[in-house]
């Protein structure tokens, strides 16, 4: 019975996993998962799911239930407090499940359905890598790994226990449910450091539209590169004509009126390297979002020999999403296309709204770097 149940579990499972896949592009264009995870689960809502069944077809025969009367009949009193306000429908009702996924889960299901390769990590200092080892003890297993003391010592506990245990003649013979096999266990070692920066215009043109798209973004980020690095870091920059590290929330939350310099960010987050990310050791990843404008050209080519000069030669990657807005010029990303255009460590992505998201993240990820 417990081998059916378990059968028929991973049967659903890989239905909702299917259903989960058909509709990833649709769930990474919401928010509405962002807030249903928890610490390593992801609750997502899905539409009912039909299972199918076998139906009963009685054909022109007459069953129980069949015989005189109309459709409607009352068969018995009713209830006190049956009655009801409104008319009876004959439509279904929308079916919502609550299924719930682990981020690891769903990291694997955006690698399938984006072809997302595995990234190449650089650097081996404080980046926990699974290996695997011999170092633990199983009920079962090959001849050839049998622990000989292990089960030596269950079959003396047996022969003691029953008193059939001879000093003078000590002839242990163990039985196959006290036989005791060394085990392969994976463990985690040290391999490799990664840490992302988040780099936001929070100045007056950047709405809580724009905001919303950075923060699913950012999610959907988060979940790919975690599963390829355990212990990641992450770094939350936001500017307008300056610029400082915050935390998370405050990264989402702050909104300024003030103008854009966004070589500000780049200073700041230059600095923020040389202190706590030596490049040697560290796997970094640069995801800027901004509507496009800054103050002046002038800050602009500032930006551009920043990038070229210090920033992007310490990156594995260096991403730039432009998110749409009716107050923004749109400008920067056309002034980062000649200079990196073909310099595979930089990508540019336009986001106009957030069906867009999918596409960008796709772009952002599709490197391998």
């Amino acid at each position: 019975m417990a081998l059916k149940i378990e059968t028929d579990l991973g049967r659903f499972r890989q239905i909702v996993r299917g259903k989960v896949r058909d509709e990833l592009r649709r769930f990474m264009a919401r928010g509405e998962m962002i807030g249903r995870k928890g610490k390593n689960i992801v609750s997502i809502p899905l539409p009912r799911i039909e299972l199918p069944r076998f139906a009963h077809s009685p054909g022109d025969q007459q069953h129980v239930g069949q015989g005189e009367g109309e459709v409607g009949s009352v068969l018995g009193p009713a209830s006190e407090g049956d009655g009801g306000e409104g008319q009876a429908g004959n439509a279904p009702g929308q079916h919502i499940l609550e299924v719930e996924m682990t981020v690891e889960e769903l990291a694997e299901l955006m690698g399938e359905e984006f072809g997302l390769p595995r990234i190449r990590p650089k650097g081996k200092k404080n980046l926990l890598a699974a290996h695997g080892r011999y170092t633990g003890i199983a009920t079962s297993g090959p001849e050839s790994l049998r622990h000989a003391k292990r089960t030596f010592r269950q079959a003396l506990k047996r022969q003691l226990a029953s008193g059939t245990y001879d000093p003078e003649r000590p002839l242990i013979v163990p039985v196959r449910e006290e036989k005791r096999y060394r085990s392969f266990r994976r463990q985690l070692e040290p391999q490799a450091n990664a840490v992302i920066f988040y780099v936001m215009d929070v100045s007056g043109s950047m709405g809580d539209e724009q905001k919303e798209i950075v923060r699913i973004a950012s999610f959907w980020i988060d979940t790919w590169l975690r599963s390829q690095y355990q212990g990641l870091e992450t770094v939350y920059v936001i500017h307008d004509a300056e610029a400082r590290e915050v935390d998370r929330d405050t990264f989402f939350r702050t909104r300024e009126s003030g103008g854009t310099v966004i070589s500000s960010a780049y200073k700041a987050c230059r600095k923020v390297i040389s202190e706590r990310f030596p490049p040697e050791d560290w796997n970094i990843y640069f995801f800027q979002f901004s509507d496009g404008d800054n103050w002046s050209q002038g800050d602009t080519e500032q930006c551009v020999r920043m990038l070229s000069e210090e920033l992007v030669p310490l990156l594995n990657l260096f991403a730039y999403g432009q998110v749409e807005s009716p107050y923004g010029s749109g400008q920067y990303i056309h002034d980062l296309e000649q200079p990196f255009g073909e310099d595979e460590r930089v990508i540019l992505s336009v986001i106009e709204e957030k069906p867009a998201i999918p596409r960008a993240i796709k772009e952002f990820l599709s490197t391998g770097r």
